[in-house]
């Protein structure tokens, strides 16, 4: 929250030996035997269509799309970036000594078509401009001992989506595990919960491990005939398959299963009306927006976050909570009103909670020490004002991972790993009754479907998608999250195409990756799971003087159109319909005064 407001390849000639070799062909015996060694040629490639979506695929950004496709009903759409030419690779096995012919269609400028590990000379072929769908071929003959080769298609570093079809490769079938198992029988559920679904199959003989796919895209990977999908929403229908893995590939998927998730209510939103509005309200600042007393934020407001409290030191923990001065807030009240309207707020049933950092307040948790004066620190605050939680609202250089860290679920960072252990003791200590929300920027988390950390080779902000573990890790104690929909850059969506601040698109295509969730870095097999839709509220400027990003109330209640009735939606096409989404959250109460309390208005307009 703001305080003041290529490498190309060349076509080598035909050398004399090749000459003579298409000569020998052609004489009749001999092409009767090269066509008898060829019988056994098949296609060794998996899923070459992308009908089974990126199954047997290994993307570092990639998805399928129903149009353009070559044929059938997919094909893949890559976008590469700055620092990633978005491949999508696959190993398959081939036999030593043997030739092989790769082919594919692609679209798009600068598409890449190869293989490695042939054991004698890998090959790549391209096409730098294919407004249209072009065939890319090209041949190589494997090692006397290669049993493994790495197809792959990729793009060139910012040049813009480009599509890839019928991808195959021709030549004698590997030996062995040469094929996919079947697919899994026997799905059904097991346990299932507001939140989550329990699913269980039968052995497959020859599988080494499944993939476990809802609605169509895959979210986990076992090694086991269970697993239970969890981060569902509440009340909510979903289809799960499974599939079969081995050295060859992955199987079909089973049939589908549905499972409807229980009833909301409880867990992650203590007493919370069904729709709630979210306020920062300048306890410690004015803000040239001017002090407004807590007494005097109206009853529309559920939420309100007192903004803020901010450490001795960066790396201290040490959180200290300072009232606005007089100097500063000439209309500042006394702590005993202040600590009165607290409680006068909480007999109305309205949530007062401390927010730690901001702008300012840079919080890095990196030792054990600083962890436990974090907690210490904090619950000190709470006890003293008598709050009902915490809302973490770290920006800046707060979190980010160290090198290697690449797993959202496991993060090994200690500014993670600490910040988790704090806020887990916190909630121990408070009970089910307190309330916990974050107000992380977008580049903390929805930047995380295209990049985590400082990336595979390294390179990247080291702060882009820092926040995830820390949702993952609460997920089942996070009461809300409201994400900063603003001081934003562009971001990608789901449909692979950026998004800007200023329109309801924006909102929109930010909201449907947290409820839809979203593979982590372009990895199909590292899914971050949504967030239930009571969880989740959005962040809004309340002015044009409050941050870059202001929406008009018009675009307010496009927003919520779309994503609680799926009407009014515009071009981004949402994943699903969610009439429980918790609410809006605003920065800040303070400007939204200074505007004549338009964006408050807006809410009760809309949800009365």
């Amino acid at each position: 929250m703001d305080r003041a407001r290529r490498a190309h390849g060349t076509r080598r000639p035909r050398s004399v030996l090749a000459l003579l070799t298409a000569a020998l062909l052609a004489v009749p015996g001999i092409t009767a035997l090269s066509s008898a060694a060829r019988a056994a040629d098949a296609d060794v490639s998996r899923n070459g269509g992308f009908e089974s979506g990126l199954a047997g695929w290994t993307c570092t950004a990639g998805t399928t799309v129903n149009s353009p496709v070559h044929s059938g009903t997919s094909a893949l759409q890559a976008t590469p970036a700055g620092s990633d030419n978005a491949q999508c690779a696959q190993t398959v096995t081939v036999q030593p000594d043997s030739q092989y012919t790769l082919s594919g269609h692609v679209r798009g400028s600068y598409v890449y078509l190869g293989a490695n590990g042939t054991g004698t000379t890998d090959v790549s072929t391209w096409t730098q401009s294919a407004p249209d769908w072009q065939k890319l071929s090209t041949t190589f003959r494997t090692g006397a001992t290669t049993t493994k080769v790495t197809i792959y298609t990729h793009g060139w570093y910012g040049t813009g989506a480009y599509y890839a079809d019928d991808i195959s490769l021709i030549g004698p079938g590997g030996s062995g595990t040469g094929q996919p198992p079947a697919p899994p029988a026997g799905l059904r559920t097991t346990t299932v919960t507001s939140s989550s679904v329990g699913l269980s199959w039968s052995a497959v003989t020859g599988a080494t491990g499944y993939s476990v796919y809802r609605d169509g895209t895959r979210v986990q990977t076992v090694t086991g005939t269970s697993a239970t999908v969890s981060g569902l929403a509440a009340a909510t229908a979903y289809g799960f398959q499974v599939t079969a893995n081995n050295d060859a590939g992955e199987s079909a998927r089973s049939a589908v299963v549905t499972a409807t998730t229980g009833p909301g209510g409880g867990g992650g939103s203590p007493d919370l009306p069904a729709h709630a509005l979210v306020g920062y309200v300048h306890a410690s600042f004015a803000n040239g927006s001017g002090y407004t007393r807590l007494a005097d934020v109206p009853d529309s407001w559920d939420v309100i976050d007192l903004a803020f409290g901010e450490p001795t030191s960066v790396t201290s923990g040490d959180i200290r909570f300072d009232r606005c001065p007089v100097t500063e807030c000439p209309n500042v009240e006394s702590d005993a009103d202040f600590k009165a309207a607290i409680k006068a707020k909480q007999a109305a049933g309205k949530k007062v909670l401390i927010s730690i950092g901001g702008q300012n307040g840079q919080v890095q948790l990196t030792t054990t020490a600083a962890r436990d004066a974090f907690v210490t620190s904090v619950s000190k605050i709470i006890d003293t004002y008598g709050l009902d939680g915490l809302d973490i609202d770290f920006e800046g250089h707060s979190l980010s991972l160290n090198t290697g860290d690449t797993d959202f679920r496991n993060p090994t960072t200690p500014v993670i790993v600490n910040l988790i252990s704090a806020l887990k003791t916190l909630k121990a200590r408070y009970g089910t009754k307190f309330v916990l929300t974050m107000a992380p920027e977008t580049f903390f988390v929805q930047n995380g479907y295209q990049f985590y950390g400082s990336g595979k080779w390294g390179g990247q902000d080291p702060r882009c998608g820092a926040y995830l573990p820390v949702i993952h890790a609460l997920r089942d104690d996070l009461t809300l999250l409201h994400v900063q929909d603003y001081n934003s850059g562009p971001i990608m969506g789901l449909d692979n195409q950026y998004h800007s601040m200023g329109g309801a698109d924006f909102h929109i295509a930010m909201t449907d990756m947290l409820l839809t969730g979203f593979p982590v870095a372009g990895d199909a097999g590292n899914v971050f799971p949504p967030l239930r839709p009571d969880q989740v509220a959005i962040g809004m400027p309340a002015s044009t003087n409050a941050g870059n990003g202001y929406v008009s109330p018009g675009e307010v209640t496009k927003t919520l159109d779309c994503l609680t009735k799926r009407t009014n939606c515009g071009s981004y096409a949402t994943h699903g319909t969610w009439p429980a989404l918790r609410g809006l959250m605003t920065w800040s109460v303070n400007w939204d005064r200074f505007a004549n309390w338009e964006f408050q208005k807006s809410f009760d307009a809309y949800f009365g």
